[in-house]
């Protein structure tokens, strides 16, 4: 069965442009011109990549992403705009989209970015399901779950791979270019300001005290480490 993407666009000569080349590549799609819609579709079906414009009317596509992952729907969103505007591209990146791309772009490029998002997303999937026990952490690999003293800790897609990796690699520091290397599997030109994100995110929900982080440390002028409490 071939992968299903959702367009989310408001222009129709673009919703056209990128079904056709998606189609040819060999994916089925499915498309919404609006922001509500692209919700209410999201909702009611199971898609394997959205592709996402920022500028959407009713609803925008910040918007959707930051409902979409409130929501807990974690499907892989590539987001499209016509800035190009490096917080936009951050602030995307932070509320759950898995890449970005700037109009205008050629049919080409968003075919190949959509294979490489659907490659690093099997990749990322943990492929060993034993659990991982961390101070007063266990982290459930098959559930994309944590427990902290016995209370369920849920993550998006995203904090979960980030997590998961750094306990794979517990008591190691791990630079934040490693991280993106190895989580996003994605080179963000340097800009590692969305592994910060994702770590304060993380810090919120598994340490005690957020601010005086006793799992996650920071590691100055080298990246984080996460390491069983003292």
């Amino acid at each position: 069965m071939s992968q299903r993407i959702l367009i989310v666009d408001d222009e129709r000569s673009i919703v056209t442009l990128l079904n056709y080349n998606i189609e040819r590549a060999g994916f089925t799609t499915d498309v919404a011109y609006d922001g509500l819609e692209a919700v209410k579709k999201c909702e009611n079906n199971d898609y394997d990549l959205i592709v996402l414009d920022l500028m959407l009317p009713g609803m925008d596509g910040m918007e959707v992403c930051k409902h979409l992952r409130s929501s807990k729907i974690d499907t892989p969103i590539l987001m499209l705009t016509a800035k190009d505007d490096e917080f936009d591209k951050v602030l995307g990146l932070e509320l759950g989209a898995d890449d970005y791309l700037t109009k205008p772009f050629s049919p080409k490029e968003v075919i190949a970015r959509i294979k490489a998002i659907l490659r690093r997303v099997q990749k990322a999937a943990p492929t060993d399901f034993q659990s991982i026990k961390v101070g007063d952490i266990t982290i459930y690999p098959e559930r994309y779950e944590a427990e902290f003293n016995s209370k369920v800790i849920t993550f998006t897609r995203k904090e979960f791979e980030l997590l998961y990796f750094l306990a794979t690699n517990k008591g190691k520091v791990i630079s934040r270019d490693q991280l993106l290397s190895g989580v996003w599997d994605y080179d963000f030109v340097g800009d590692t300001r969305i592994v910060d994100v994702h770590i304060s995110h993380l810090r919120e929900k598994i340490e005690p005290n957020s601010k005086k982080p006793i799992y996650i440390k920071t590691v100055r002028g080298l990246g984080y480490k996460l390491e069983e409490p003292s």
